[in-house]
């Protein structure tokens, strides 16, 4: 089974994007902060990781960009695709996670459709 590792410090969308990925038979871990997600990557490497690219924009845990690079640099998460999760207008958030090792993004809002296919393909 494909595993998932969705990290939002938004609860509800959290939740939506848990339900969705299980509904699809995808096997989900998820986290609110940065530092918990890569413990928890580091514990059992995910097939993907799903990141909100607006993650901790308050300054108090760990942005997308630095989770895409502590994954990308260290040798047992470096090969896990990362889809970042985007808000239009928030494309400075979006270039230094790629320039920190992002694979792909997909906007919001998105169907849940296109969710499990980004995921699904990145996971391959």
């Amino acid at each position: 089974m494909t595993s998932v590792l969705v990290v939002d410090d938004d609860p509800t969308l959290l939740r939506i994007i848990e339900t969705v990925l299980t509904s699809a038979g995808l096997e989900v871990s998820s986290r609110n902060t940065g530092r918990a997600a890569l413990r928890a990557a580091h514990a059992h490497p995910p097939d993907c990781a799903v990141l909100d690219a607006a993650l901790d924009t308050a300054g108090r845990d760990m942005t997308a960009a630095a989770l895409c690079h502590a994954l990308r640099t260290a040798e047992d998460t470096a090969d896990i695709p990362i889809l970042l999760l985007t808000e239009r207008g928030r494309w400075l958030e979006v270039a230094t996670a790629f320039d920190a090792g992002a694979d792909d993004y997909l906007p919001k809002p998105f169907t849940a459709q296109d969710l499990v296919r980004r995921v699904e393909v990145l996971a391959r």
